[in-house]
């Protein structure tokens, strides 16, 4: 097989395993973790997981070429990850911690159309009829997840807590747009993680804590959530990008909620109605739409892409 045929492949497999995230985080749960030990352990040991790729492809002589940076640049990407990383990976399994993993994946998945109303609104990009037919699409998607409930209960407070990571994921992606071609991607990534730990153990520290008491279970599943759904699916959306471009790209990577609602109806006690299911195609639909029409005007396609690994 060709290298450039690989492409669609890594960025799938990055998908598949970004989607398991929120599987493995209820696992973790059910084994006592708390979400403040998930998230010191998930971006502390992936920081130190990276910097050693980067270390022994510096050594190799197989790292790109550098980019120019400077002492402000690192200290963006820094706080990139002290504030926007962690602050939106803490509502997320918050989030998580309140309600079904699937529902979360959809309403979190609301961002690629929060992205493209905020560009819009900043300036970033013009509002085309496409995207007025995607935005109205996903915006009728939402609803229809949140009010197609059933007799499945929905938690309000955590609602609430997935919007605000979607909202602050926007903020993020708007903010490394910025940021992401001044610095190599990997070195990024590497920088973001690391200011998301050192916010996080900050806090930990100052609040007394976090318990890592719990069993053998609890940590293969952080073990799982650092190799399976933080490390290996950045690695393998960056070399899958290089070869399919960002475009490409983002629209492979709406496959993440469909492999999240798929696990956990197989593996979690959690059953989506057909109405929210159909909510849920409208809004990956959407994003379809959005990332189709980014050959023509890619900004926020391309930021969407290249922050991808601050999932």
């Amino acid at each position: 097989m060709r290298l450039e045929r690989m492409g669609p492949l890594l960025c799938l497999l990055s998908a598949v395993c970004f989607g398991a995230l929120g599987i493995f985080g209820k696992l973790a749960f059910e084994a006592g973790v708390s979400p403040g030990a998930l998230l010191l352990v998930r971006f502390g040991l992936a920081a130190m997981l990276l910097g050693t790729v980067l270390l022994i492809r510096r050594a190799a002589g197989t790292a790109p070429p550098g980019i120019k940076t400077t002492a402000r640049v690192l200290a963006v990407a820094l706080g990139l990850g002290a504030v926007g990383y962690a602050g939106q990976a803490t509502l997320y399994f918050e989030a998580l911690h309140r309600m079904d993993a699937s529902l979360l994946s959809l309403v979190f998945y609301s961002y690629p159309l929060l992205v493209t109303v905020a560009a819009v609104v900043l300036g970033r990009d013009r509002l085309t009829a496409g995207k007025a037919g995607a935005l109205l699409a996903a915006s009728a998607g939402v609803l229809l997840v949140l009010l197609g409930a059933g007799g499945v209960r929905i938690d309000p407070a955590g609602v609430i807590l997935a919007f605000g990571s979607a909202i602050t994921y926007t903020a993020y992606i708007l903010i490394s747009d910025r940021v992401v071609r001044r610095v190599p991607p990997m070195l990024l990534t590497t920088l973001v993680l690391t200011g998301a730990a050192v916010a996080l153990a900050i806090r930990a520290g100052v609040a007394g804590g976090v318990g890592l008491g719990f069993g053998v279970d609890g940590w293969l599943w952080l073990t799982c959530i650092v190799v399976v759904s933080t490390v290996l699916p950045i690695l393998a959306f960056f070399a899958g990008l290089r070869r399919t471009g960002p475009s490409a790209a983002a629209i492979l990577s709406t496959a993440e909620p469909v492999v999240t609602t798929a696990l956990a109806t197989l593996l979690l006690p959690e059953k989506l109605t057909i109405t929210q299911l159909t909510g849920g195609l409208l809004v990956l639909s959407s994003v379809v739409i959005l990332q189709m029409g980014a050959s023509r005007i890619a900004r926020p396609s391309e930021s969407l892409s290249s922050a991808r690994f601050a999932k």
